[in-house]
């Protein structure tokens, strides 16, 4: 699978949501379909093999998280972007393949996951990535990491407030958190009220996308207004045993 052979409709389609891909570019996410393919065979990273759904459901679904903040990417604004629970890298890698001018922190608690990110970052020549081996739990008590990043992203971490837990304590006061969902966002935000509230995030109108290959999903936008409280996040495994909602 070449870069001619993924361009057109990845193309087409991430210019439905803003966003214009080089020849370059393409390319770079080519190189990242083999390599997760490849690392598949050793690590489970990934039950999406097939080239064409990892064009739509890991490349197309994780550029669409940069529709909340378009603006300030296409400015050349230099944001700090936090993805939590990153896998095989994504959202985070497609995200920073797109708008290189990020500073991207991957946080991936399983180890084997985290080597092959760092081994992709270096493959794919990719500066300004950091990969952080730690529970979310952990990272988002780390005075390096908390309350940090103007940008936090999401997917597969659980229900919302899990999420809303999770993701929050990196964020700075004005940071956005968008998290990748299905399905019935505003009946979700209602289930995340609390999550909301405790963690200090305004909840803003859910986004729901309408791509090829990626009907039903969605975008749910939280904006922070103030520091973490000093109890969050709980103690790892208690915000999934005991979510806020």
């Amino acid at each position: 699978m070449g870069p001619p052979e993924l361009g057109n409709s990845l193309v087409e389609a991430a210019s439905r949501l803003g966003i214009q891909l080089s020849v370059s570019q393409l390319a770079q996410l080519d190189q990242l379909g083999a390599a997760l393919r490849e690392g598949n065979r050793r690590v489970n990273l990934t039950r999406i093999t097939d080239p064409r759904e990892i064009e739509t459901r890991h490349f197309l679904d994780s550029l669409s998280a940069a529709v909340p903040l378009l603006d300030r990417l296409r400015s050349g604004e230099v944001l700090q972007l936090v993805d939590v629970g990153s896998g095989g890298g994504f959202p985070g890698l497609p995200l920073k393949i797109a708008f290189p001018r990020l500073r991207v922190t991957l946080v991936e608690s399983v180890n084997k996951k985290a080597e092959f990110l760092r081994e992709t970052v270096s493959d794919l020549g990719l500066l300004d990535v950091e990969v952080v081996a730690l529970r979310a739990e952990i990272a988002g008590r780390d005075p390096s990491y908390r309350d940090a990043y103007d940008w936090a992203t999401a997917r597969a971490l659980g229900i919302l407030p899990v999420v809303i837990e999770l993701c929050a304590p990196f964020l700075a006061p004005g940071g956005l958190l968008v998290a990748q969902r299905s399905g019935d966002l505003d009946g979700d935000l209602v289930h995340a009220a609390p999550a909301f509230k405790a963690l200090h995030l305004w909840s803003r109108t859910p986004i729901y996308l309408e791509l090829p290959g990626l009907w039903g999903h969605g975008l749910v936008v939280g904006e922070k207004y103030a520091p973490t409280p000093e109890a969050y996040p709980r103690r790892p495994g208690l915000p999934r045993k005991r979510p806020l909602a």
